[in-house]
């Protein structure tokens, strides 16, 4: 019995020790990116920009953006994507920080 005992605790001890260098290590891998900012001018960004840098707008709502754009000209506020169809008040507000006019 007491060698399990001894087993278990050890199995337990390499346990604890394995998970915290993988929490360092993602904590670290975090760390590179501070700083970076991501800027998206919505007059000029193309269907990729906008699909990959803006939180929560695929393929379908940049297309929506960009006909926006080119029917109604520039934008000249951020409130003025709420105009584009499927683009609401939380989905600017998740992205207020990232868009350039």
């Amino acid at each position: 019995m007491k060698v399990m005992s001894v087993f278990i605790n050890t199995l337990l001890l390499s346990f604890c020790l394995f998970t915290s260098g993988v929490i360092s290590a993602s904590e670290k891998a975090i760390d590179k990116h501070e700083g970076i900012e991501i800027v998206v001018n919505i007059n000029k960004a193309d269907i990729e920009e906008l699909d990959t840098l803006l939180i929560g707008v695929g393929e379908s709502k940049a297309q929506a953006i960009i006909d926006y754009r080119n029917a109604n000209g520039k934008f000249t506020t951020i409130n003025e994507l709420a105009n584009v169809k499927g683009i609401g008040e939380k989905l600017i507000e998740k992205n207020k920080n990232r868009i350039k006019l």
